[in-house]
């Protein structure tokens, strides 16, 4: 995962130990969710308000934020040019 901007090491970890702040999906909720999440990133929308707690879990849930990068990449790859 990478580091917010602005953060060092030890802040990030005291992030991570804390959890978020505000709503957070399970993993469960991410996976169903994180094609809609992808889809509004490439579109240029903002997916955190149209999947509000996806960016807590990603930003706390390596495995999650791995399959986010995996299906972003995927994406632009099988988008035509412009």
């Amino acid at each position: 995962m990478s580091r917010r901007p602005g953060r060092n090491d030890a802040e990030e970890l005291t992030l991570r130990i804390l959890g978020p702040s505000g709503p957070e999906l399970t993993c469960e909720e991410c996976f169903a969710e994180l094609d809609r999440y992808a889809e509004l990133s490439l579109v240029g929308a903002n997916p955190d308000e149209g999947v509000p707690g996806m960016r807590a879990h990603l930003e706390g849930c390596p495995a999650c934020a791995q399959d986010l990068r995996s299906l972003m990449a995927l994406l632009a790859d099988s988008t035509p040019p412009a």
